[in-house]
């Protein structure tokens, strides 16, 4: 069977490349054959074939199955998702949408908001990070010092139909951290932008602020956006501080492994 899985495979791919008409296959083996078959060619081409591969590729029993098969279950096994190709495809695309965030490549992709006092700077960090891959992190200075990265989702792989339809969760971190010497400040805001930019919904705390002689560690910062509703487009995300005691040189908050990521519906 194992070859003739393959042998169908090869002449299904040439057939859904070039939109020919596709002889009846036994459902066991067009199955297996979708197993095979890289996810987006199943539904953006398998499913367009013909009502039985339309059906396949549209069964819940088919997307269950490659997530088992790819160890893509969900941690909580209480609660299972309500849809698993969607399920499916927020696990395979997911990752940290937001560019350079550990200051690996200084302020690349980052646009500069307000760089006051000494202006930001990038240094080793005071303390080990928790994520033993953080080697450097940004600083802040005497005055605001403030940077932003706009993610387009469309660029990114998730189209507007996706985005409107199942708004899945945007989850957001980030991560920061005083110096012991010096009080300090830190912001953070995050927007949900539709196409024209515009703020459909946002997540701005209030100003965290610590004293002098509070200790190094880092601390996290998260947020997950729901329910957001249709036009979301972008997602903006600002960070940063100052030092709370106006001393000259890079004594503000610290910020690094920022994250901004679309996440599968059931964590």
């Amino acid at each position: 069977m194992h070859q003739r899985v393959k042998a169908d495979m090869k002449l299904i791919q040439v057939q859904c490349l070039h939109h020919e008409p596709v002889p009846s296959v036994p459902l066991e083996i067009l199955e297996e054959i979708f197993h095979n078959l890289p996810y987006d060619q199943v539904i953006r081409r398998c499913r367009l074939v013909c009502k039985q591969w339309r059906e396949v590729s549209d069964s819940e029993s088919l997307w269950r199955e490659r997530c088992r098969r790819e160890r893509l279950l969900p941690r909580d096994v209480t609660r299972t998702p309500d849809d698993w190709r969607e399920y499916y495809v927020l696990c395979r695309k997911r990752r940290n949408l937001l560019k350079n965030p550990r200051a690996e490549h200084n302020f690349r992709y980052w646009q500069i908001v307000s760089n006051g006092g000494d202006r930001w700077t990038i240094e080793d960090p005071k303390v080990p990070h928790p994520n033993e891959k953080v080697q450097k992190n940004f600083v802040t200075s005497f005055e605001m010092c403030l940077k932003s990265q706009d993610i387009d989702l469309k660029r990114e792989g998730y189209n507007a139909s996706f985005m409107d339809w199942y708004q899945p969760p945007i989850r957001i971190s980030d991560w920061y951290a005083a110096r012991h010497d010096c009080a300090c400040e830190y912001k953070i805001k995050v927007e949900l932008l539709n196409e024209k930019k515009k703020c459909l919904q946002k997540f701005e705390p209030e100003m965290i602020r610590f004293e002098q002689w509070s200790n190094q560690q880092w601390h996290q910062m998260s947020h997950i956006f729901t329910n957001y509703g249709p036009g979301v487009r972008y997602v903006r995300f600002v960070h940063g501080g100052k030092d709370g005691q106006y001393w000259k040189g890079w004594y503000g908050v610290r910020v690094t492994d920022s994250c901004v990521e679309v996440c599968p519906e059931v964590e």
